[in-house]
């Protein structure tokens, strides 16, 4: 098993430049949303490596915990190592669980678009390469997958990315990761790659989203 230190990628850039406010893609909210949820509710997101997508949704209003895992193969090979050989089909996701009544499934889904990952990005997601690393939506209900489908027609539509979107709607269970890949930001604050890279993603959120940020 691979440990967390190494994980996501052994990328060469350790020593890049320190973390800095990046600008998130100004996009509209989804004309269409899920508004009669009740009780406690949960979404599933696939965007790079899921250390930076774990730690941009802990810090939105609403959301209770998030879980970093994988998702689109089977639980026999849902673990780091057998992942990273890229024959498993899992995708690296994280499994969000929310409070319907504070922030909304398509709020969530604004976020992941704008800020979390970069949905024009196939089969990888700066600065990792791979299927692993896709970009992918894995629907909890019919009702998630309708407003998701709707969101990403929407956004087409829309033209404001410059590439197209080649974000996925997957069908698959998640499955944890191991224990050291959880809250990994907040308990490696200064490892090379979430200074590099997922700082400023979080950083991209609150300034955006100053509303929706804890």
């Amino acid at each position: 098993m691979m440990t967390a230190a190494a994980a996501c990628f052994a990328w060469p850039l350790l020593h890049s430049a320190p973390a800095s406010a990046e600008k998130a893609v100004p996009i509209a909210a989804p004309a269409a949303d899920l508004t009669s949820a009740k009780g406690t509710q949960t979404a599933v997101f696939a965007g790079g490596c899921y250390w930076g997508m774990e730690a941009v949704f802990e810090n939105v209003k609403g959301v209770k915990s998030v879980t970093s895992g994988f998702a689109g193969g089977t639980a026999s090979t849902a673990n780091y190592a057998a992942v990273s050989s890229e024959r498993t089909k899992h995708a690296e996701s994280i499994r969000i669980t929310y409070d319907p009544a504070k922030v909304s499934y398509g709020t969530l889904l604004r976020i992941y678009f704008s800020v979390a990952h970069d949905p024009t990005q196939l089969n990888q997601q700066t600065p990792d390469v791979g299927p692993s690393y896709r970009s992918a939506i894995f629907p909890v209900g019919p009702d998630q997958e309708r407003v998701a489908r709707a969101y990403i027609a929407q956004l087409g539509k829309s033209g404001v990315f410059r590439k197209p979107i080649v974000t996925k709607i997957e069908i698959g269970r998640f499955y944890p990761a191991a224990e050291d890949h959880q809250d990994f930001m907040r308990k490696n604050p200064n490892h090379p790659y979430i200074v590099r890279w997922d700082k400023p993603k979080v950083a991209a959120f609150r300034a955006a989203y100053p509303a929706l940020a804890r």
